[in-house]
């Protein structure tokens, strides 16, 4: 059954870069019953609000895309945090939409549960096939864990819960704090400071080399809306844009972007992370879904939207 112009959709996490994306792509579409709720309206880690809440608006569809979220840095910080705050927040909505007849749940999840080594490009089925990169692992293993709650509410129970798993993500609303960001968002945050003050360089964590994949938000609104009318399959699915470059190459590019000449001075003790991430999306593409958005494009809108609100950036 595809989305309905009339029934209630509960974006969770709707103010955060991915959830206001998925957020603006429904009310776009012409839905018209889409509902979200701040963290001040509704604590998602109190079960009891949570279920309080299900109860009263009885939303028909669920998106998931409430998490703690942050880089290398925040994660290796904060474990206890990252683990315990996720494991909560998907609990909470998972348990409590199965309680209050959610026909379809849309779990997001992340790249990162993949093994650290898995072989490239990583496929649906490398889950849980080797150890994971040390720097994020309790983000990983909340999100695994995630992902095995709703394929076991639908082996059990029948329920229509799927899970999708996210590339690297930029966009609008993305975090720029430099503690806690990810490596392109504090990049286009570095070198526009840098431009700003006339520095003659920058630093970037790192070798360089690792390479990434990343995929604009608006892209994945779209793949949520398309699996939420197109996928019924408990098994894991993966999203992202198919091609990736090295933090170097992703470096440069943002510093074209924004018409910065100086230079890029990487700094290889901070650690690199996972050596490669590099999505196989086969699986969604057989089914019909493709991304739009190229890389140097989707680089120029979210600086614009960084440039435009910076007073209100999370930084």
């Amino acid at each position: 059954m595809k989305l309905q112009k009339d029934e209630i959709i509960f974006v969770a996490g709707h103010r955060g870069m991915v959830g206001s994306a998925i957020h603006r792509r429904l009310l776009e579409g012409g839905f018209n019953q889409v509902i979200g709720r701040s963290r001040a309206e509704l604590n998602l880690l109190d079960r009891r609000a949570v279920r309080e809440f299900f109860a009263k608006e009885s939303p028909s569809v669920v998106i998931d895309s409430a998490a703690k979220v942050g880089g290398i840095l925040a994660n290796n910080e904060q474990p206890v945090e990252f683990l315990l705050h996720n494991l909560t927040i998907q609990n909470n909505l998972i348990e409590a939409a199965a309680d209050f007849g959610v026909r379809k749940l849309l779990f997001l999840g992340s790249s990162c549960i993949y093994p650290k080594l898995a072989p490239q490009p990583i496929a649906e089925e490398s889950l849980l096939t080797g150890p994971l990169e040390p720097t994020n692992d309790a983000y990983a293993i909340a999100k695994i864990a995630g992902i095995k709650l709703c394929q076991s509410y639908a082996r059990q129970n029948g329920k229509n819960f799927i899970s999708a798993m996210p590339t690297n993500l930029y966009g609008p609303h993305d975090n720029y704090d430099l503690r806690n960001s990810h490596v392109l968002p504090a990049l286009i945050r570095k070198v526009h400071e840098a431009k700003e003050a006339g520095a003659k360089s920058i630093s970037v964590w790192g070798s360089g080399t690792p390479r990434r994949e990343f995929l604009h938000t608006s892209d994945l609104a779209d793949a949520c809306l398309f699996l939420l009318d197109h996928y019924d399959q408990p098994d894991l699915i993966n999203v992202g844009c198919g091609e990736d470059v090295t933090i170097r190459e992703l470096a440069e590019t943002v510093c074209d972007v924004l018409g910065y000449e100086g230079t890029l001075e990487f700094d290889p003790t901070k650690p690199d992370g996972t050596p490669r991430k590099l999505l196989d999306i086969q699986k969604i593409k057989s089914l019909g879904w493709t991304p739009k958005i190229p890389l140097r494009e989707g680089i120029a809108d979210a600086y614009r939207w960084f440039v435009e609100n910076q007073s209100t950036a999370r930084r």
